[in-house]
């Protein structure tokens, strides 16, 4: 659940192939609220109270967007959701699937921030980062493609030794249901 205490949507400009909020008092606001973005100036600001501008990522931009927490303008025009939809498409693979991973994780009340040093699509935390390590690791994966063993390998290895459970999470592509796979490690 997303809960900012706004009268207005905030303002996300799309910026040099970015989503930045710009005004301060909002990037805080959001960063406060869910852990949204990257401060531009902080990695992992443990003081919430940081000036500086925050830049969105294309999946944090839709589902804000979709939330009716956000406006997104470019050139003072206001982006339609179809439009800002183009743009995140255009930067990942499975955005589709994806997205709808993040949206669940989400509404259950999880701060899903990226994986991309884990190794895996998503890092999820219970509290947040700089508040807790992230407990999970998560991966996407189309319930019809083919998961080859070095890979599930590479991840449990990666995933243990950074003490986070790792899971696959399958999208089923004739509802869009999504079942989560955790995969335990164990020494024989």
């Amino acid at each position: 659940m997303v809960v900012v205490d706004m009268d207005k949507s905030i303002m996300v400009e799309w910026v040099g192939g970015n989503f930045v909020v710009w005004d301060f008092d909002c990037s805080r606001k959001l960063y406060a609220n869910g852990f949204y973005g990257m401060p531009i100036k902080a990695r992992k600001p443990k003081d919430l109270n940081f000036n500086s501008p925050l830049v969105l990522s294309p999946i944090e931009a839709l589902y804000l967007l979709d939330k009716g927490v956000i406006l997104v303008v470019d050139g003072g025009r206001v982006l339609s959701r179809d439009e800002v939809l183009s743009i995140a498409k255009s930067r990942y693979k499975l955005f589709n699937e994806l997205y709808l991973v993040y949206c669940d994780l989400r509404n259950k009340g999880f701060v899903v921030r990226p994986g991309m040093k884990f190794g895996a699509d998503f890092a999820v935390y219970k509290h947040g980062p700089g508040i807790d390590h992230a407990p999970f690791l998560v991966e996407v994966l189309p319930v019809n493609e083919k998961l080859d063993p070095i890979h599930i390998v590479r991840a449990g290895r990666l995933s243990h030794s950074v003490k986070k459970k790792f899971i696959i999470a399958m999208i089923n592509p004739d509802d869009n249901s999504i079942t989560y796979i955790s995969l335990n490690w164990f020494k024989a």
